[in-house]
């Protein structure tokens, strides 16, 4: 079993894997890492739990729309890439997830009686 250091959202995880899935490993992360980016940027000062939600989501909906054979944004050609289309509700749904997320995340750090 193998111990490698990959850093997520400016954090240090030291994460094991299988002997030689080290780089397969690093790999995702650094996918991971730039979801995280992405989301830092595009929705200013967020909470560590917050910026990895969001990182997981832009990942689900491009696996998402990847398996439904719709070409993800990431992958196209610059003159492919248009403008992203801003739902008020999807938003609001994402905001309301997201704190929902946070709650959970707290009960468990402090170990409340949902943990």
């Amino acid at each position: 079993m193998a111990t490698i250091d990959v850093e997520i959202a400016q954090r240090r995880y030291s994460v094991a894997c299988r002997d030689g899935e080290e780089e397969h490993l690093r790999t995702v992360a650094s996918l991971v890492d730039s979801k995280a980016r992405e989301a830092g940027k595009a929705l200013g000062s967020l909470s560590e739990a917050r910026q990895l939600l969001f990182a997981s989501l832009l990942l689900a909906d491009e696996l998402k729309e990847s398996q439904a054979g719709n070409p993800v944004a990431a992958t196209a050609p610059a003159a492919q890439m248009q403008e992203p289309q801003h739902d008020p509700a999807v938003a609001n749904a994402l905001e309301k997830l997201a704190e929902r997320m946070e709650a959970l995340a707290e009960s468990l750090e402090t170990g409340g009686p949902n943990a």
